[in-house]
């Protein structure tokens, strides 16, 4: 048997691809551009396939070799692995694990039309989520009628794909179908995430009536507004109306919930602790680029963003003429910069180095997973007589810190002047995250954080 080809060899070939369309003549470098695109695109498709095999291999290989464990724990942890080999994180990495094993094992024309290169991995996910309510048979019928043949599909867009399945399972089975939508109201709920540029983005996954309803709502009133002269525009009006009917809301009484339709004026803010950390450089105004860093801002279930030191400034300021602000002062080393070690003796951590560690490692220390701390992780474990200390304690999301628990997972502090964990995975692969840097201090080294209730509406 023939060695496969190195990484190396097959990134040389899709470079050497690309320098060869653009070495070629304009006359006819246009018509090759696209052909060597359509090439490249249709390899994508198949490198998916590929993926989904391998992934599927991984899975058996791993539940094989953990055949005297309980059930549940043979597949711990295996689509995070799957997660830190395509540099993903390590939801998408279930996702594609769950993804690998329905296609592989029920859809063989979808696995098919991706190793044939015109099937791509989303419209394979929108197959497997639209006939998850169905039957085998069902299910495979549907995947013979829009997947056996590419002419079937051709020129069709993402969303005229994701609705043709959805009707084919509708018309395989209307009692599934619609029991699969009202479990999905079930699901419903809001999130937060950080955008660029001191801004955060609030999402909400609600049930379509209500979901176009809100929006109608919101458009009437931009229309309003605009009619009326006001000069924000369409969007801001949109934002602002929402924001504002959502403070105008008045904190229920415990134990009662209010009425949907009960408005009234807003009532005192509900404090909400946010933490800024800023150097202290940037804290004072220092002149130059030591002053100039970004502070860091973030909440209860919220991963940290910079936001620019002028407004951080601001914003310490204002929190604390009010009345807002506590400072607590958290010192670093002076020869590494990195904040001086907490201890203790319990196996959980207390709340003076839990906040520590929130602070230090600001999102999941696993590579890839930039899902805000939710656990406090030994990476020795405690029963192992791991420490409960900075140096030993890390923070995880929920997922991450139940998938290490799987046998053969393994996490070590990398020795160096910056905090790196190394996470070995049961295959024996090892993966490097490093701890964001903290703001450079001045001399004598030294971080400040400041934490003060936000005031926002309930």
């Amino acid at each position: 048997m023939n060695p496969p080809p190195s990484t190396p060899d097959l990134l040389g070939q899709v470079r050497a691809l690309a320098e060869s369309v653009e070495a070629l003549d304009a006359a006819v470098r246009d018509r090759a551009a696209v052909e060597a695109l359509d090439v490249l695109e249709s390899l994508k498709n198949a490198c998916a396939g590929a993926q989904a095999r391998l992934a599927v291999a991984l899975r058996s290989a791993r539940v094989e070799q953990r055949a005297d464990e309980p059930a549940r724990m043979r597949t711990r942890g295996i689509g995070h692995e799957v997660a830190l080999a395509r540099r993903e994180s390590p939801h998408r990495g279930k996702l594609h694990l769950g993804l690998a094993a329905t296609v592989c094992a029920e859809l063989p024309h979808t696995l098919a039309a991706m190793e044939a290169g015109w099937c791509s991995e989303w419209r394979a996910l929108q197959l497997v989520q639209g006939t998850a309510c169905l039957t085998l048979a069902d299910r495979q019928a549907i995947d013979e009628q829009l997947m056996s043949d590419p002419a079937t599909t051709s020129g069709w867009g993402d969303q005229r794909f994701r609705g043709e399945v959805d009707k084919l399972a509708y018309a395989a089975d209307p009692k599934a179908a619609v029991e699969k939508i009202e479990a999905a109201a079930g699901e419903r709920h809001t999130s937060l995430r950080p955008a660029p540029d001191g801004m955060a983005r609030f999402s909400a996954l609600l049930p379509l009536a209500q979901g176009v309803q809100i929006h109608a709502t919101l458009v009437r009133a931009a229309d309003s507004a605009r009619a009326a002269g006001d000069d924000r525009t369409r969007g801001q009006v949109m934002c602002d109306t929402l924001v504002d009917a959502i403070k105008a809301r008045p904190e229920p009484e415990k134990g009662v919930a209010p009425a949907p339709e009960q408005v009234a004026p807003a009532d005192p803010a509900v404090p909400v602790a946010v933490q800024v950390t800023v150097s202290d450089a940037t804290l004072l105004g220092v002149p130059g680029e030591a002053g100039d860093q970004p502070g860091w801002i973030s909440a209860p279930g919220v991963a940290a963003i910079p936001l620019p030191a002028d407004l951080v400034r601001d914003l310490v300021a204002r929190a604390t003429a009010e009345g807002l602000a506590t400072l607590r002062r958290l010192y670093v080393s002076p020869q590494t910069g990195q904040l001086v070690a907490m201890d203790s003796q319990a196996r959980r951590f207390p709340a003076g180095l839990a906040a520590f560690l929130i602070a230090r490692d600001r999102t999941c220390t696993t590579p890839y997973c930039d899902a805000p701390v939710r656990h406090l992780d030994h990476l020795v474990p405690h029963a192992q007589g791991g420490a409960t200390d900075a140096e030993n304690g890390n923070g995880r999301c929920v997922a991450c810190n139940q998938a290490k628990e799987a046998t053969g997972w393994h996490g070590q502090v990398v020795p160096g002047p910056l905090r790196e964990i190394r996470t070995t995975t049961p295959s024996g692969h090892d993966h490097v995250s490093r701890s964001p840097g903290l703001p450079a201090p001045l001399q004598p080294p030294r971080r400040v954080d400041f934490f003060f209730p936000l005031s926002i509406a309930a």
